[in-house]
């Protein structure tokens, strides 16, 4: 079957318009992102895709005016000369004055043009240098009224993402409460009031994935029970997490010793959870 032609999406415009988001976003994708590619670069980076297409098939570049008058130059060159082979688009990403500079004060960052003069000349400076690249723009967002999600939802949009929102990854965490709660976690589940294997000598040496502990619990309405809930749970939130673009989940299950009960139930809702195609990794950090 022949190949699609590799998508290329050169992301620009003003510092503190949003860009580095916007990278982000197709990052979430599956894009392949550059940021701040110096523009000599560009013209090699444009052909290693058109060489490797198979392996390039969604690239993102983020230009900005830190590579300079001469760099920027070079950027409109290289749009002069692509390929017909490459699906294109240029994106240009710019706010209002007033907000560039209320989002340069909030974040106190320093803007790359700043000199003497102050933030809001260095501003209407990178408007005129990049004006050469805006007008060869073929999608302008101005994100003066949007937050981040409003933008990130827009980038997806042009990148030819009309699917519905889907977390990329999801985590389900095995642990032991005696060792301490996982940091960074987003959802977590206590699993000490269920019957325990450990007090089985026979079952003790094994884990929760081993087939003697998991008939022994699967044994136990309440072990059943709690599994149930803690799916039910995840099935109706997750689609609002995702409208919420976060691109990874983390599930903790912790029991007392995070070897028999975490483990097992760990393993079952990642099982669930992989049947309903989402991308579901399991970690058992007390047996590691």
């Amino acid at each position: 079957m022949e190949n699609k032609k590799p998508q290329l999406i050169i992301i620009t415009g003003l510092s503190g318009g949003g860009k580095s988001s916007a990278l982000d976003a197709l990052e979430d994708l599956g894009f392949y992102c550059v940021d701040n590619l110096p523009g000599p670069l560009l013209k090699g980076m444009v052909q290693e895709v058109q060489d490797q297409p198979a392996r390039y098939q969604r690239v993102a570049i983020g230009v900005d005016v830190r590579i300079g008058e001469q760099g920027l130059n070079e950027v409109t060159t290289t749009l002069d000369h692509l390929a017909p082979d490459l699906q294109v688009m240029l994106v240009f990403i710019e706010a209002n004055n007033d907000v560039l500079m209320r989002r340069f004060s909030e974040t106190r960052r320093r803007h790359p043009l700043i000199g003497e003069s102050g933030l809001g000349p260095a501003i209407e400076l990178e408007r005129k240098l990049l004006n050469p690249i805006r007008e060869r723009a073929e999608h302008i967002l101005d994100s003066s009224e949007n937050n981040i999600h409003q933008l990130r939802h827009k980038i997806w949009r042009l990148a030819g993402s009309d699917l519905d929102p889907k977390i990329q990854t999801i985590v389900v965490e095995s642990f032991a409460f005696k060792r301490g709660v996982p940091r960074e976690i987003d959802f977590l589940f206590d699993a000490r009031g269920l019957p325990n294997p450990h007090w089985d000598k026979t079952l003790r040496p094994l884990d929760g994935r081993d087939e003697a502990v998991i008939s022994w619990l699967e044994s136990h309405e309440e072990v059943d029970e709690f599994k149930r809930d803690i799916l039910s749970f995840l099935n109706r939130w997750i689609p609002s997490l995702a409208e919420g673009q976060r691109s990874l989940l983390t599930v903790a299950i912790g029991c007392t010793g995070g070897q028999h009960r975490s483990v097992y139930l760990a393993e079952s809702i990642a099982q669930a959870l992989n049947d309903k195609d989402l991308r579901v990794r399991t970690f058992h950090r007390e047996l590691v």
